[in-house]
């Protein structure tokens, strides 16, 4: 999803989805196998040159952004091994730069799955696990969670395999950190049997969500809904493993109407019309609460998780305490109607199970994750701040491949083990070669 043009330079400039980050590398490679990356690796860090690999260019920061080498890992993206476990679930080793859509069906093919997914398939598994992409689960972690080996190309040209059995502080630091530990060329992930969910969505009043959320949360395997700023109104999603055999299959005019027509369609004239004019604002959302319906129908887990998203946006994440997010919700709405803000995005809230990764989001927490859009073309930082403010007050951690304002003096508070990973990125990159300006913001230096 990331875009190429003529740079400045001559250089092919890259710049993200969402068109908040741009780059002019002095070299693109597209290396067609290890051997070809390692040359990559070592040829840069011998001429002191950065390298910095980029997925789909999903990220929303500049966590991919380089002046040096720009490595795109497409032809590292092929089903490597298959190993079968007594439970029925599999080892599976990939290429690092398969997306999300290609991994979700080769895993189908045979008859296996992820346990959670996000609702965007477009990233490259590397960029996905690296920037610590999530679903939504209250006894399920991230993407990161389902990662049991990476195989990494260090600054210094060597290819080593790491796991929670060989060098475990490495391994904490390939399958989240920014791509900092090196460039991953394969990843191996837990997969589970295949399996179905049915999808009930419904509207539901913002005030009753809020009180009955534990509930809602607890007794759903995964759990989410959208607010709709200036109204009461929510969206809830309610997705379970179908386990009495009743399939309801979503008709392909309910999916063309609701996911084509109307989520995205529909919603790119909405936004363009609250571009023109943000005082109609609140009626527009009114309008689009009084429009949701309920519907119940099941499907294969990844076709369940999964949304297509055409309308272009800018988002901020935050991960806070499971416990915080009614308060933190009632605040945020509280800012919207004195200020009037206009914002025709509704919220995003999803639920994790806390976790032992070094820089999960939802580390050593029960997680609940409040992201915030705004339409592309309409401003979003008074917006964004004011949000930033009302998370910091429960200790918010925000999502690393999402726009946030925190740099590595704050983030160490939030972050236990920041000092090891800095310790372990001083121990395999001494020179930095993959650093960049992000991520000396977010991390810090080497040091």
């Amino acid at each position: 999803m990331g875009a190429r043009r003529p740079g400045p330079t001559g250089t092919a400039r890259w710049e993200n989805w969402a068109r908040t980050e741009h780059a002019d590398p002095c070299r693109v490679a597209r290396p067609r196998d290890l051997e070809a990356l390692v040359r990559e690796v070592r040829t840069a860090t011998a001429d002191g040159t950065r390298v910095r690999a980029v997925g789909a260019g999903h990220s929303f920061t500049g966590a991919a952004v380089t002046d040096g080498v720009q490595v795109h890992l497409d032809a590292l993206a092929g089903v490597e091994q298959v190993v079968p476990q007594p439970d029925g679930s599999a080892l599976v080793t990939v290429g690092a730069g398969i997306r999300l859509r290609a991994l979700n069906a080769g895993l189908a093919a045979r008859g296996l799955a992820l346990r959670n997914l996000g609702d965007i398939d477009v990233q490259t598994l590397a960029g996905a696990i690296s920037t610590g992409t999530h679903g939504t689960g209250a006894g399920l972690g991230g993407l990161a969670t389902q990662v049991v080996g990476c195989r990494l190309v260090t600054a210094s040209g060597d290819v080593v395999e790491v796991s929670a059995t060989q060098d475990p502080d490495l391994f904490e630091l390939a399958r989240l950190g920014l791509g900092t530990a090196g460039v991953l060329a394969a990843v191996t992930l837990h997969a589970v049997p295949a399996f179905r969910l049915r999808a009930r969505e419904e509207p539901m009043a913002l005030h009753d969500v809020l009180d009955d959320l534990d509930r809602l949360v607890d007794d759903n395997e995964h759990f989410e809904f959208f607010w709709f700023p200036h109204t009461d109104g929510a969206l809830t999603k309610r997705n379970n493993r179908v386990t009495d055999g009743d399939e309801r299959p979503l008709s392909p005019l309910r999916h063309l109407v609701d996911d084509e027509v109307l989520s995205n369609g529909v919603f790119e004239l909405t936004n363009r019309l609250a571009d023109a004019r943000p005082t109609l604002v609140p009626r527009l959302n009114a309008i689009a609460c009084r429009a949701l319906t309920a519907r119940t129908y099941t499907g294969a887990s990844a076709d369940v998780f999964v949304a297509r998203r055409r309308v272009r946006f800018r988002e901020m994440e935050y991960a806070v305490p499971r416990a915080s997010v009614p308060d933190v919700l009632r605040e945020v709405d509280a800012w919207l109607r004195r200020t009037g803000e206009p914002v025709p995005f509704p919220l995003e809230v999803r639920f994790a199970a806390a976790d032992d990764l070094w820089l999960s989001t939802a580390q050593g927490r029960a997680t609940g994750y409040v992201a915030v859009h705004q339409y592309h073309r309409m401003p979003h930082r008074r917006y964004f701040d004011a949000v930033e403010r009302i998370v910091a007050q429960v200790d918010g951690r925000p999502h690393w491949g999402k726009l946030h304002g925190l740099d590595h003096h704050r983030l160490a508070d939030l972050y236990p083990h920041l000092p090891d990973a800095q310790r372990v990125r001083a121990r395999v990159d001494p020179a930095g070669t993959f650093r960049n300006t992000y991520v000396d913001r977010v991390l810090g230096p080497v040091t």
